[in-house]
């Protein structure tokens, strides 16, 4: 078995088999590592077999192979640590066979972040009622957003152009914002996240927003997923709250 490297689209179909084996999805930041990652191709004869993704020349962000070539995986997992310049991993829990192989080289393992999914119950009420209003944001509300959310988000103008934005008021001050971003991996799927205004935090502002995030994304007949830092206790209330749910991880292992 060789590696080369190679192009998303080369094993895109690879990729594809790949999502149907897992437990449950992953949010926008392990899949923006995933995609700005080199792509390397394990061929077997002429035949494409697996792949594998490296971040940065440093972060191994994918590793998998066709089931029936799958007594080779340990070997070319050692392959690609020996051959490549990799000092850590991100495995998601819902990767079984990334975990595995991980498991067995004895790495120390560090807790990077929870990954959440709706809960699939009723949406409750969000009491977005008086003079409160959510809606998309739009260009005139980007000197606030930028002023209360600082660098929380990168391109703020571009995302309100593009609809990932939305913005929470009261009258005229902005309470927080919430963020769509739709996945380029998984079909009818998209991540959700909020900012809450430092002068309004502890008042459930960013329960509000995630339950009419999740309201916006039924009515689009999209899947809301999440996640938020392992050590984000907050985060994690907040989410939960608002009918998200976690049973996966990202761990980030160290190779050396």
């Amino acid at each position: 078995m060789i590696a080369k490297k190679c192009l998303f689209s080369e094993i895109q179909y690879l990729f594809e088999e790949y999502i149907q084996g897992l437990s449950s999805p992953f949010d926008s930041f392990l899949e923006e590592h995933i995609l700005a990652s080199a792509f390397y191709m394990l061929q077997e004869g002429s035949k494409a077999v697996g792949y594998y993704a490296i971040h940065n020349n440093e972060l191994l962000t994918q590793f998998y192979i066709s089931r029936p070539y799958q007594m080779h995986s340990q070997k070319m997992f050692s392959y690609v640590l020996e051959h490549h310049t990799v000092n850590s991993l991100f495995v998601p829990t819902c990767d079984e066979l990334f975990v595995s192989l991980a498991l067995d080289k004895d790495f120390t393992i560090n807790k990077q972040a929870y990954f959440f999914q709706d809960n699939q119950a009723e949406i409750i009420e969000s009491n977005v009622t008086g003079d409160e209003s959510f809606r998309p944001a739009n260009l005139e509300d980007l000197q606030q957003i930028q002023q209360i959310c600082g660098d929380f988000l990168d391109h703020y103008e571009r995302r309100i152009e593009s609809g990932e934005l939305f913005a929470y008021y009261r009258g005229a001050e902005l309470l927080g914002i919430g963020i769509v971003g739709k996945s380029k991996l998984f079909k009818g799927l998209a991540s959700i996240g909020m900012f809450t205004n430092e002068a309004y935090r502890k008042q459930g502002i960013g329960r509000v927003i995630i339950l009419e995030l999740r309201k916006w994304c039924h009515k689009q007949g999209i899947k809301p997923v999440s996640g938020c830092w392992y050590y984000n206790e907050a985060s994690k209330r907040t989410l939960e709250s608002a009918g998200m749910v976690t049973k996966t991880r990202l761990l980030r292992i160290n190779v050396t």
